[in-house]
């Protein structure tokens, strides 16, 4: 017996069954709720949030929002993500003549 979480249950059963040729298979059953206590949009407004968080608050992962993120991209809605944090002007190597 163990706790999963629902946003991880997606294609669970279709994975065990895969895995164990047919010899397994799960039972999923409803346990409980458990709230997250932070907000997916969270933003440092003021002041005071801005010196406590930073002014992006990126220096720790947001549970909340990296869950959100996961149940997004796998239905297919777009999620806001930087794909290149820190980039650079690649060079080239040919010389300009």
């Amino acid at each position: 017996k163990c706790y999963l979480p629902v946003e991880r249950s997606f294609g669970f059963a279709s994975s065990l069954r895969a895995r164990t040729s047919g010899m397994a298979s799960p039972q999923l059953v409803f346990s409980h709720w458990e709230i997250i206590p932070e907000d997916p949009y969270f933003v440092p407004t003021t002041v005071e949030e801005k010196e406590e968080f930073g002014e992006n608050a990126n220096l720790k992962p947001n549970l909340a929002r990296s869950l959100m993120d996961g149940v997004r991209k796998r239905k297919g809605l777009p999620v806001e993500e930087l794909i290149v944090q820190h980039a650079e002007k690649q060079r080239t190597l040919a010389r300009k003549k």
